[in-house]
Protein backbone atom coordinates (compact mmCIF):
# COMPACT_ATOMS: atom_id res chain seq x y z
CA UNK A 1 0.00 0.00 0.00
CA UNK A 2 2.63 2.62 0.81
CA UNK A 3 4.55 1.85 -2.03
CA UNK A 4 1.56 2.11 -4.23
CA UNK A 5 0.68 5.44 -2.83
CA UNK A 6 4.80 6.45 -2.85
CA UNK A 7 4.48 5.70 -6.98
CA UNK A 8 1.08 7.58 -7.86
CA UNK A 9 2.80 10.16 -5.41
CA UNK A 10 5.56 10.87 -7.85
CA UNK A 11 3.60 10.14 -10.97
CA UNK A 12 1.28 13.31 -10.25
CA UNK A 13 4.31 15.17 -8.81
CA UNK A 14 7.30 14.28 -11.58
CA UNK A 15 5.02 14.18 -14.82
CA UNK A 16 6.53 12.07 -17.41
CA UNK A 17 9.70 11.57 -15.38
CA UNK A 18 8.42 8.02 -14.18
CA UNK A 19 7.10 6.52 -16.85
CA UNK A 20 11.08 7.70 -18.52
CA UNK A 21 12.60 5.82 -15.70
CA UNK A 22 10.17 2.59 -16.31
CA UNK A 23 10.71 2.90 -19.97
CA UNK A 24 14.56 2.70 -19.22
CA UNK A 25 14.55 -0.32 -17.09
CA UNK A 26 12.45 -2.32 -19.10
CA UNK A 27 14.62 -1.89 -22.13
CA UNK A 28 17.64 -2.64 -20.07
CA UNK A 29 16.06 -5.71 -18.78
CA UNK A 30 14.68 -6.70 -22.37
CA UNK A 31 17.67 -8.20 -23.50
CA UNK A 32 18.56 -10.18 -20.39
CA UNK A 33 14.71 -12.01 -20.57
CA UNK A 34 15.30 -12.62 -24.35
CA UNK A 35 18.58 -14.57 -23.51
CA UNK A 36 16.51 -16.19 -20.50
CA UNK A 37 14.31 -17.15 -22.64
CA UNK A 38 16.72 -19.71 -24.93
CA UNK A 39 17.24 -21.99 -22.57
CA UNK A 40 12.81 -23.50 -23.47
CA UNK A 41 14.41 -23.05 -27.71
CA UNK A 42 14.09 -26.65 -29.88
CA UNK A 43 17.16 -27.84 -29.79
CA UNK A 44 19.18 -28.01 -33.23
CA UNK A 45 21.86 -30.53 -34.33
CA UNK A 46 24.49 -27.94 -33.52
CA UNK A 47 23.48 -27.25 -29.87
CA UNK A 48 23.39 -31.18 -29.17
CA UNK A 49 26.70 -31.90 -30.22
CA UNK A 50 28.12 -28.92 -28.82
CA UNK A 51 26.22 -30.26 -25.03
CA UNK A 52 27.79 -33.54 -25.52
CA UNK A 53 31.12 -32.39 -26.23
CA UNK A 54 32.09 -28.88 -25.96
CA UNK A 55 29.44 -27.37 -23.03
CA UNK A 56 31.46 -29.42 -20.33
CA UNK A 57 34.95 -27.81 -21.39
CA UNK A 58 33.86 -24.19 -22.11
CA UNK A 59 32.41 -24.21 -18.41
CA UNK A 60 35.63 -25.82 -16.89
CA UNK A 61 38.06 -23.22 -18.86
CA UNK A 62 35.24 -20.45 -18.00
CA UNK A 63 35.77 -21.59 -14.04
CA UNK A 64 39.22 -22.02 -13.94
CA UNK A 65 40.10 -18.44 -15.18
CA UNK A 66 37.77 -17.19 -12.82
CA UNK A 67 38.86 -18.87 -9.69
CA UNK A 68 42.64 -18.40 -10.89
CA UNK A 69 42.16 -14.86 -11.66
CA UNK A 70 40.13 -14.25 -8.36
CA UNK A 71 42.50 -15.75 -5.84
CA UNK A 72 45.76 -13.97 -8.21
CA UNK A 73 43.96 -10.64 -7.74
CA UNK A 74 43.09 -10.95 -4.04
CA UNK A 75 46.79 -11.45 -3.22
CA UNK A 76 47.87 -8.67 -4.96
CA UNK A 77 45.08 -6.27 -4.33
CA UNK A 78 44.78 -7.00 -0.38
CA UNK A 79 48.45 -6.85 -0.19
CA UNK A 80 48.75 -3.28 -1.97
CA UNK A 81 45.61 -2.38 -0.16
CA UNK A 82 46.85 -2.96 3.12
CA UNK A 83 50.66 -1.39 2.63
CA UNK A 84 49.26 1.74 1.14
CA UNK A 85 46.72 2.37 3.82
CA UNK A 86 48.28 0.94 6.67
CA UNK A 87 52.14 1.89 6.32
CA UNK A 88 54.44 4.71 5.60
CA UNK A 89 57.05 4.15 3.01
CA UNK A 90 59.28 5.68 0.13
CA UNK A 91 56.57 6.52 -3.09
CA UNK A 92 54.26 5.50 -1.12
CA UNK A 93 51.89 8.65 -2.32
CA UNK A 94 52.83 8.10 -5.86
CA UNK A 95 52.42 4.26 -5.53
CA UNK A 96 48.41 5.41 -4.15
CA UNK A 97 47.43 6.31 -7.73
CA UNK A 98 49.38 4.98 -9.75
CA UNK A 99 48.16 1.19 -8.77
CA UNK A 100 45.21 2.13 -10.46
CA UNK A 101 47.43 2.78 -13.81
CA UNK A 102 46.67 -0.76 -15.14
CA UNK A 103 42.88 -0.03 -15.30
CA UNK A 104 43.66 2.30 -18.14
CA UNK A 105 44.95 -0.44 -20.36
CA UNK A 106 42.55 -3.20 -21.79
CA UNK A 107 43.84 -6.76 -21.20
CA UNK A 108 43.32 -7.84 -24.29
CA UNK A 109 46.05 -4.88 -25.38
CA UNK A 110 48.25 -6.32 -22.37
CA UNK A 111 47.64 -9.68 -23.70
CA UNK A 112 48.76 -8.69 -27.24
CA UNK A 113 51.72 -6.36 -26.21
CA UNK A 114 53.33 -9.49 -23.54
CA UNK A 115 52.57 -12.09 -25.93
CA UNK A 116 54.80 -10.23 -28.66
CA UNK A 117 57.52 -9.24 -26.38
CA UNK A 118 57.80 -12.65 -24.87
CA UNK A 119 58.16 -14.70 -28.29
CA UNK A 120 61.37 -16.20 -29.81
CA UNK A 121 61.53 -13.13 -32.20
CA UNK A 122 60.29 -10.18 -29.56
CA UNK A 123 62.27 -7.77 -27.97
CA UNK A 124 62.92 -10.54 -24.14
CA UNK A 125 64.28 -13.24 -26.07
CA UNK A 126 65.92 -10.98 -28.83
CA UNK A 127 67.68 -9.04 -26.08
CA UNK A 128 69.36 -12.31 -24.11
CA UNK A 129 70.27 -13.64 -28.07
CA UNK A 130 71.62 -10.52 -28.83
CA UNK A 131 73.93 -9.55 -25.33
CA UNK A 132 74.85 -12.48 -23.37
CA UNK A 133 74.51 -14.87 -26.33
CA UNK A 134 72.10 -16.96 -24.49
CA UNK A 135 68.76 -19.07 -25.99
CA UNK A 136 66.28 -19.15 -23.37
CA UNK A 137 64.37 -22.12 -22.95
CA UNK A 138 61.25 -21.73 -24.65
CA UNK A 139 58.21 -22.95 -21.80
CA UNK A 140 59.62 -20.00 -19.69
CA UNK A 141 58.42 -17.55 -22.25
CA UNK A 142 54.97 -19.45 -23.28
CA UNK A 143 52.51 -16.81 -22.16
CA UNK A 144 49.80 -18.16 -24.89
CA UNK A 145 48.12 -20.35 -22.25
CA UNK A 146 45.73 -20.52 -19.22
CA UNK A 147 48.76 -19.24 -16.73
CA UNK A 148 49.59 -16.97 -19.21
CA UNK A 149 45.89 -15.42 -19.10
CA UNK A 150 45.59 -15.69 -15.60
CA UNK A 151 48.79 -13.78 -15.32
CA UNK A 152 47.58 -10.86 -17.28
CA UNK A 153 43.77 -10.47 -16.05
CA UNK A 154 45.96 -10.68 -12.96
CA UNK A 155 48.16 -7.69 -13.49
CA UNK A 156 45.26 -5.72 -15.31
CA UNK A 157 42.70 -6.41 -13.07
CA UNK A 158 43.88 -6.17 -9.24
CA UNK A 159 43.31 -2.77 -9.52
CA UNK A 160 39.16 -3.54 -8.54
CA UNK A 161 40.12 -5.34 -5.41
CA UNK A 162 43.14 -2.58 -4.40
CA UNK A 163 40.65 0.06 -4.66
CA UNK A 164 37.86 -1.21 -2.83
CA UNK A 165 40.19 -2.65 0.15
CA UNK A 166 42.13 0.29 0.29
CA UNK A 167 39.09 2.43 0.73
CA UNK A 168 37.37 0.77 3.02
CA UNK A 169 40.40 0.02 5.40
CA UNK A 170 41.22 3.71 4.94
CA UNK A 171 37.37 4.71 6.19
CA UNK A 172 36.43 1.66 8.24
CA UNK A 173 37.17 2.41 12.38
CA UNK A 174 41.21 1.13 12.92
CA UNK A 175 39.78 0.14 16.49
CA UNK A 176 40.51 -3.16 15.87
CA UNK A 177 43.87 -3.21 14.32
CA UNK A 178 45.04 -0.12 16.79
CA UNK A 179 43.81 -2.99 19.74
CA UNK A 180 45.99 -5.64 18.06
CA UNK A 181 48.60 -3.78 17.89
CA UNK A 182 48.42 -2.32 21.15
CA UNK A 183 47.86 -6.17 22.51
CA UNK A 184 51.44 -6.75 21.03
CA UNK A 185 50.74 -8.62 17.82
CA UNK A 186 52.81 -8.25 14.99
CA UNK A 187 51.72 -7.29 11.15
CA UNK A 188 51.55 -10.38 9.70
CA UNK A 189 49.18 -11.55 12.69
CA UNK A 190 47.51 -8.19 12.10
CA UNK A 191 46.57 -8.89 8.63
CA UNK A 192 45.62 -12.95 8.74
CA UNK A 193 43.18 -12.63 11.84
CA UNK A 194 41.83 -9.04 11.92
CA UNK A 195 42.70 -7.22 8.40
CA UNK A 196 41.56 -10.17 6.15
CA UNK A 197 38.13 -11.02 8.06
CA UNK A 198 37.52 -7.18 8.42
CA UNK A 199 37.43 -6.56 4.37
CA UNK A 200 35.82 -9.80 3.54
CA UNK A 201 32.80 -7.81 2.31
CA UNK A 202 35.44 -5.54 0.67
CA UNK A 203 37.67 -8.16 -0.80
CA UNK A 204 34.13 -10.43 -2.26
CA UNK A 205 32.44 -7.20 -4.15
CA UNK A 206 35.91 -6.57 -5.60
CA UNK A 207 36.50 -9.90 -6.92
CA UNK A 208 33.05 -10.24 -8.05
CA UNK A 209 33.94 -7.28 -10.39
CA UNK A 210 37.08 -8.91 -11.13
CA UNK A 211 35.39 -12.28 -12.20
CA UNK A 212 32.59 -10.38 -14.53
CA UNK A 213 35.66 -8.91 -16.29
CA UNK A 214 37.20 -12.04 -17.08
CA UNK A 215 34.04 -13.33 -18.31
CA UNK A 216 33.10 -10.66 -20.28
CA UNK A 217 36.76 -11.06 -21.97
CA UNK A 218 37.22 -12.09 -25.50
CA UNK A 219 40.58 -10.69 -26.86
CA UNK A 220 42.92 -12.29 -23.90
CA UNK A 221 40.95 -15.92 -24.50
CA UNK A 222 40.83 -15.72 -28.42
CA UNK A 223 44.41 -14.76 -28.43
CA UNK A 224 45.33 -17.49 -26.03
CA UNK A 225 43.63 -19.97 -27.96
CA UNK A 226 41.67 -20.82 -24.79
CA UNK A 227 38.08 -22.14 -24.64
CA UNK A 228 35.81 -20.10 -22.54
CA UNK A 229 32.17 -19.68 -22.79
CA UNK A 230 32.54 -16.04 -24.92
CA UNK A 231 34.86 -17.64 -27.65
CA UNK A 232 32.39 -20.28 -28.03
CA UNK A 233 29.70 -17.67 -28.41
CA UNK A 234 31.51 -16.07 -31.00
CA UNK A 235 32.40 -19.37 -33.07
CA UNK A 236 29.01 -20.56 -33.07
CA UNK A 237 27.76 -17.54 -34.40
CA UNK A 238 30.04 -16.50 -37.14
CA UNK A 239 31.47 -20.17 -37.50
CA UNK A 240 28.49 -22.45 -37.13
CA UNK A 241 26.29 -19.21 -38.35
CA UNK A 242 23.62 -20.62 -35.78
CA UNK A 243 22.16 -18.06 -33.82
CA UNK A 244 19.72 -20.23 -31.66
CA UNK A 245 22.75 -22.27 -30.63
CA UNK A 246 24.50 -18.87 -29.55
CA UNK A 247 21.70 -17.76 -27.71
CA UNK A 248 21.66 -21.02 -25.72
CA UNK A 249 25.20 -20.67 -24.85
CA UNK A 250 24.97 -17.10 -23.49
CA UNK A 251 21.49 -18.15 -21.87
CA UNK A 252 23.92 -20.65 -19.93
CA UNK A 253 27.06 -17.87 -19.30
CA UNK A 254 24.49 -15.60 -17.58
CA UNK A 255 22.57 -18.92 -15.57
CA UNK A 256 26.53 -18.92 -14.22
CA UNK A 257 26.85 -15.67 -13.49
CA UNK A 258 23.67 -15.07 -11.92
CA UNK A 259 24.90 -17.85 -9.36
CA UNK A 260 28.60 -15.78 -9.27
CA UNK A 261 25.95 -12.92 -7.96
CA UNK A 262 24.22 -14.77 -5.32
CA UNK A 263 27.56 -16.70 -3.97
CA UNK A 264 28.80 -12.72 -3.77
CA UNK A 265 25.45 -11.92 -2.24
CA UNK A 266 25.64 -14.92 0.29
CA UNK A 267 29.72 -14.45 1.31
CA UNK A 268 29.09 -10.38 1.98
CA UNK A 269 26.57 -11.38 4.26
CA UNK A 270 27.84 -13.98 6.11
CA UNK A 271 30.18 -11.62 8.75
CA UNK A 272 29.23 -8.68 10.18
CA UNK A 273 31.15 -6.35 12.13
CA UNK A 274 30.08 -3.62 14.60
CA UNK A 275 32.71 -1.00 16.12
CA UNK A 276 33.31 -1.19 19.53
CA UNK A 277 33.46 2.51 20.06
CA UNK A 278 31.27 5.34 17.64
CA UNK A 279 34.01 7.38 16.63
CA UNK A 280 35.33 6.48 13.21
CA UNK A 281 39.10 7.21 13.60
CA UNK A 282 40.87 7.03 10.44
CA UNK A 283 44.22 4.44 10.09
CA UNK A 284 47.10 5.33 11.20
CA UNK A 285 50.04 4.73 9.48
CA UNK A 286 53.14 3.38 11.08
CA UNK A 287 56.77 4.08 9.06
CA UNK A 288 58.47 1.10 7.63
CA UNK A 289 62.32 0.80 8.39
CA UNK A 290 64.96 -0.75 7.53
CA UNK A 291 65.07 -3.76 4.55
CA UNK A 292 61.07 -3.44 5.17
CA UNK A 293 60.97 0.15 3.60
CA UNK A 294 62.90 -0.95 0.44
CA UNK A 295 61.01 -4.26 -0.16
CA UNK A 296 57.84 -2.37 0.19
CA UNK A 297 59.29 0.22 -2.21
CA UNK A 298 60.35 -2.66 -4.21
CA UNK A 299 56.98 -4.70 -4.90
CA UNK A 300 55.67 -1.68 -5.51
CA UNK A 301 58.31 -0.74 -8.86
CA UNK A 302 57.66 -4.35 -9.92
CA UNK A 303 54.00 -4.23 -9.84
CA UNK A 304 53.63 -0.87 -11.40
CA UNK A 305 56.40 -1.82 -14.15
CA UNK A 306 54.94 -5.55 -15.18
CA UNK A 307 51.38 -3.23 -15.36
CA UNK A 308 51.59 -0.58 -17.17
CA UNK A 309 55.22 1.22 -17.58
CA UNK A 310 56.49 -2.16 -19.37
CA UNK A 311 53.41 -2.28 -21.47
CA UNK A 312 53.45 1.34 -22.19
CA UNK A 313 57.14 1.76 -23.21
CA UNK A 314 56.72 -1.37 -25.74
CA UNK A 315 54.08 0.41 -27.71
CA UNK A 316 55.22 3.52 -27.98
CA UNK A 317 58.38 1.73 -29.16
CA UNK A 318 56.41 -0.04 -31.81
CA UNK A 319 54.32 3.11 -32.42
CA UNK A 320 57.53 4.92 -33.70
CA UNK A 321 58.20 2.49 -36.03
CA UNK A 322 54.55 2.42 -37.55
CA UNK A 323 53.60 5.76 -37.29
CA UNK A 324 53.68 6.16 -41.20
CA UNK A 325 51.86 3.17 -42.24
CA UNK A 326 48.79 3.34 -39.69
CA UNK A 327 48.77 7.10 -39.26
CA UNK A 328 46.78 8.52 -42.16
CA UNK A 329 43.08 9.33 -43.35
CA UNK A 330 41.48 5.89 -42.58
CA UNK A 331 43.22 6.25 -39.08
CA UNK A 332 41.53 9.66 -39.31
CA UNK A 333 38.02 8.38 -40.33
CA UNK A 334 38.84 5.48 -37.43
CA UNK A 335 39.00 8.34 -34.97
CA UNK A 336 35.73 10.16 -36.17
CA UNK A 337 33.63 6.68 -36.24
CA UNK A 338 35.24 5.88 -32.30
CA UNK A 339 34.46 9.71 -31.14
CA UNK A 340 31.11 9.84 -33.00
CA UNK A 341 29.17 6.79 -31.60
CA UNK A 342 31.02 7.29 -28.46
CA UNK A 343 29.26 10.69 -27.74
CA UNK A 344 26.17 9.91 -29.02
CA UNK A 345 25.77 6.98 -26.94
CA UNK A 346 26.77 8.76 -24.02
CA UNK A 347 24.53 12.13 -24.34
CA UNK A 348 21.74 9.23 -24.37
CA UNK A 349 23.17 7.18 -21.74
CA UNK A 350 23.86 9.78 -19.16
CA UNK A 351 20.13 11.90 -20.18
CA UNK A 352 19.10 8.48 -19.06
CA UNK A 353 20.82 8.39 -16.16
CA UNK A 354 19.53 11.36 -15.17
CA UNK A 355 16.01 10.78 -15.11
CA UNK A 356 16.45 7.42 -13.80
CA UNK A 357 18.65 8.86 -10.82
CA UNK A 358 16.29 11.79 -10.21
CA UNK A 359 13.53 9.55 -9.73
CA UNK A 360 15.29 7.44 -7.45
CA UNK A 361 16.44 9.86 -4.73
CA UNK A 362 12.39 10.53 -3.84
CA UNK A 363 11.41 6.94 -4.19
CA UNK A 364 14.49 5.94 -1.70
CA UNK A 365 13.60 2.72 0.43
CA UNK A 366 10.80 1.32 -1.53
CA UNK A 367 10.39 -1.90 -4.13
CA UNK A 368 9.78 0.19 -6.63
CA UNK A 369 13.50 2.25 -6.43
CA UNK A 370 15.16 -0.80 -5.94
CA UNK A 371 13.37 -2.87 -8.23
CA UNK A 372 14.36 0.01 -10.88
CA UNK A 373 18.13 0.21 -9.87
CA UNK A 374 18.50 -3.54 -10.45
CA UNK A 375 16.97 -3.33 -13.60
CA UNK A 376 19.26 -0.37 -14.90
CA UNK A 377 22.38 -2.33 -13.00
CA UNK A 378 22.00 -5.32 -14.89
CA UNK A 379 23.26 -4.35 -17.93
CA UNK A 380 26.85 -3.53 -16.86
CA UNK A 381 27.18 -7.20 -14.88
CA UNK A 382 26.32 -9.13 -17.93
CA UNK A 383 29.52 -10.15 -20.54
CA UNK A 384 29.41 -8.00 -23.67
CA UNK A 385 28.93 -11.55 -25.58
CA UNK A 386 25.80 -11.96 -24.05
CA UNK A 387 24.22 -8.41 -23.60
CA UNK A 388 25.02 -8.21 -27.39
CA UNK A 389 22.79 -11.76 -28.42
CA UNK A 390 19.87 -10.25 -26.66
CA UNK A 391 20.50 -6.78 -28.15
CA UNK A 392 20.58 -8.47 -31.57
CA UNK A 393 17.41 -10.43 -30.53
CA UNK A 394 15.66 -7.66 -29.64
CA UNK A 395 15.95 -5.51 -32.67
CA UNK A 396 15.37 -8.25 -35.23
CA UNK A 397 12.29 -8.76 -33.85
CA UNK A 398 11.15 -4.89 -33.71
CA UNK A 399 12.75 -4.47 -37.18
CA UNK A 400 10.26 -7.91 -38.22
CA UNK A 401 7.32 -5.91 -36.63
CA UNK A 402 7.75 -2.99 -38.32
CA UNK A 403 8.41 -4.49 -41.91
CA UNK A 404 5.10 -3.05 -43.04
CA UNK A 405 6.06 0.32 -42.06
CA UNK A 406 9.58 0.30 -43.79
CA UNK A 407 7.65 -0.68 -47.26
CA UNK A 408 5.01 2.34 -46.65
CA UNK A 409 8.21 4.67 -46.55
CA UNK A 410 10.09 2.67 -49.59
CA UNK A 411 12.72 1.36 -47.38
CA UNK A 412 12.37 -2.11 -48.56
CA UNK A 413 9.50 -4.95 -46.73
CA UNK A 414 11.17 -7.27 -44.71
CA UNK A 415 14.64 -5.68 -44.35
CA UNK A 416 16.68 -5.24 -40.98
CA UNK A 417 16.58 -1.42 -41.40
CA UNK A 418 17.61 -1.14 -37.43
CA UNK A 419 19.91 -4.35 -37.50
CA UNK A 420 21.89 -3.22 -40.50
CA UNK A 421 22.78 0.57 -38.74
CA UNK A 422 24.46 1.66 -35.34
CA UNK A 423 21.14 2.19 -33.70
CA UNK A 424 21.79 -1.56 -32.55
CA UNK A 425 25.16 -0.75 -31.17
CA UNK A 426 24.22 2.52 -29.62
CA UNK A 427 21.43 0.78 -27.98
CA UNK A 428 23.71 -1.71 -25.91
CA UNK A 429 26.26 0.76 -25.37
CA UNK A 430 23.45 2.52 -23.15
CA UNK A 431 21.88 -0.93 -21.54
CA UNK A 432 25.79 -2.08 -20.66
CA UNK A 433 26.88 1.26 -19.45
CA UNK A 434 23.82 3.02 -18.02
CA UNK A 435 25.11 1.46 -14.45
CA UNK A 436 28.12 3.53 -14.77
CA UNK A 437 26.76 6.97 -15.30
CA UNK A 438 23.74 6.66 -13.24
CA UNK A 439 26.13 5.04 -10.13
CA UNK A 440 27.99 8.65 -10.41
CA UNK A 441 24.97 11.09 -10.90
CA UNK A 442 23.62 8.80 -7.69
CA UNK A 443 26.89 10.12 -6.04
CA UNK A 444 25.96 13.74 -7.38
CA UNK A 445 22.83 13.72 -5.76
CA UNK A 446 23.16 11.93 -2.34
CA UNK A 447 25.86 14.73 -1.63
CA UNK A 448 24.03 17.47 -2.51
CA UNK A 449 20.78 15.97 -0.83
CA UNK A 450 17.07 16.86 -1.11
CA UNK A 451 17.13 20.25 0.59
CA UNK A 452 17.92 22.85 -2.06
CA UNK A 453 14.90 20.86 -4.05
CA UNK A 454 12.29 21.00 -1.59
CA UNK A 455 12.76 24.63 -1.24
CA UNK A 456 12.71 25.12 -4.52
CA UNK A 457 9.49 23.25 -4.68
CA UNK A 458 8.10 25.13 -1.80
CA UNK A 459 8.78 28.38 -3.85
CA UNK A 460 6.19 27.04 -6.45
CA UNK A 461 9.04 25.36 -9.46
CA UNK A 462 7.77 22.37 -10.52
CA UNK A 463 10.14 19.48 -10.49
CA UNK A 464 11.44 19.90 -14.07
CA UNK A 465 12.24 23.53 -13.54
CA UNK A 466 13.91 23.15 -10.30
CA UNK A 467 16.13 20.45 -11.55
CA UNK A 468 17.31 22.38 -14.45
CA UNK A 469 17.73 25.62 -11.81
CA UNK A 470 18.33 24.10 -8.97
CA UNK A 471 19.61 20.14 -9.17
CA UNK A 472 21.74 20.23 -12.58
CA UNK A 473 24.13 22.95 -11.60
CA UNK A 474 24.51 21.46 -8.31
CA UNK A 475 25.58 17.62 -9.99
CA UNK A 476 27.37 19.08 -13.23
CA UNK A 477 30.74 18.02 -11.71
CA UNK A 478 29.02 14.38 -10.96
CA UNK A 479 27.60 14.27 -14.66
CA UNK A 480 30.71 15.41 -16.10
CA UNK A 481 32.13 12.48 -13.87
CA UNK A 482 29.80 10.00 -15.15
CA UNK A 483 30.70 11.15 -18.84
CA UNK A 484 34.58 10.44 -18.44
CA UNK A 485 34.23 6.96 -16.83
CA UNK A 486 31.40 6.09 -19.49
CA UNK A 487 33.71 7.46 -22.43
CA UNK A 488 36.25 5.26 -21.00
CA UNK A 489 34.43 2.34 -20.60
CA UNK A 490 33.00 2.30 -24.71
CA UNK A 491 36.32 3.30 -26.11
CA UNK A 492 37.89 -0.26 -24.80
CA UNK A 493 34.61 -2.15 -25.36
CA UNK A 494 35.33 -4.89 -27.85
CA UNK A 495 33.41 -8.12 -27.79
CA UNK A 496 29.85 -5.73 -28.02
CA UNK A 497 31.72 -3.54 -30.48
CA UNK A 498 32.69 -6.67 -32.94
CA UNK A 499 29.39 -8.10 -33.12
CA UNK A 500 26.91 -5.69 -32.84
CA UNK A 501 28.77 -2.91 -35.52
CA UNK A 502 27.37 -2.35 -38.87
CA UNK A 503 29.82 -3.98 -41.92
CA UNK A 504 32.65 -2.49 -42.37
CA UNK A 505 32.79 0.18 -39.49
CA UNK A 506 35.73 0.31 -37.44
CA UNK A 507 36.77 1.69 -34.32
CA UNK A 508 40.24 1.91 -32.29
CA UNK A 509 39.27 -1.50 -30.12
CA UNK A 510 37.97 -3.21 -33.34
CA UNK A 511 41.17 -1.92 -35.36
CA UNK A 512 43.50 -3.10 -32.56
CA UNK A 513 42.40 -6.29 -32.35
CA UNK A 514 41.80 -6.93 -36.42
CA UNK A 515 45.79 -5.86 -36.46
CA UNK A 516 46.67 -8.55 -33.32
CA UNK A 517 44.42 -11.10 -35.45
CA UNK A 518 46.32 -10.67 -38.86
CA UNK A 519 49.64 -11.16 -36.71
CA UNK A 520 50.35 -7.35 -37.23
CA UNK A 521 51.05 -6.63 -33.98
CA UNK A 522 52.98 -3.38 -34.51
CA UNK A 523 50.61 -1.59 -36.43
CA UNK A 524 48.07 -2.20 -33.41
CA UNK A 525 50.23 0.28 -31.34
CA UNK A 526 48.55 3.23 -31.74
CA UNK A 527 45.03 2.34 -31.65
CA UNK A 528 45.65 0.38 -28.29
CA UNK A 529 47.69 3.81 -27.36
CA UNK A 530 45.10 5.66 -28.00
CA UNK A 531 42.78 3.92 -25.89
CA UNK A 532 45.51 4.40 -23.26
CA UNK A 533 45.66 7.53 -22.91
CA UNK A 534 41.41 7.61 -22.63
CA UNK A 535 42.24 5.20 -19.73
CA UNK A 536 45.05 7.56 -18.33
CA UNK A 537 43.23 10.11 -18.16
CA UNK A 538 40.07 8.94 -17.15
CA UNK A 539 41.90 7.30 -14.18
CA UNK A 540 43.40 10.69 -13.67
CA UNK A 541 40.43 12.81 -13.15
CA UNK A 542 38.60 9.61 -11.15
CA UNK A 543 42.02 10.03 -8.72
CA UNK A 544 41.59 14.01 -8.35
CA UNK A 545 37.87 13.99 -8.46
CA UNK A 546 38.52 11.41 -5.28
CA UNK A 547 41.04 13.43 -3.41
CA UNK A 548 38.73 16.53 -3.99
CA UNK A 549 35.33 15.08 -2.37
CA UNK A 550 37.93 13.73 0.42
CA UNK A 551 38.66 17.09 1.41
Amino acid sequence: MIGSALLRNLRRNMNGWVTLSVIGAFLALLPSLYILFGLFQKETENWQHIQEYMLVDYALQSLWLVLGTGACTIIVGVTLAWLVAAYDFPLRRLFNWAFVLPLAIPPYIAAYTYGAMLSYTGSVQTFFRNSFGWTPDQRYFDIMSMKGAIFIFTLFLFPYVYLITKTFLEKQSAAFIENARLLGKNSFHTFFVIVMPLSQGAIVGGASLVAFEVLNDFGVTKHFGISSFTTAIFKTWFGMFDVDSAIRLAAWLMSFIIGLFVIERLLRKRKKFSSPTSKMNPLKRRKLKGVWKWAAMALGLVVVSLSFLIPVIQLVVWATWTYEDVWNSGFTELLFNTLSVSIVSIFILMLLAVIVANVIRYARGSTFSLMLTRFISMGYSIPGAVLSIGVLAVVISVDQKLSGVYGWLGLGEGKLVLSMSLFMLIFAYIIRFLAVGYNAVEAGFEKTGNRYSEASRLLGLGMTKTFFKVDLPLIKGAVFTGFVLVFMEIIKELPLTLLLRPYNFETLATKAYQYASDEQIHQASIPSLCIIVVGIVSVFFYHWLGEKQAK
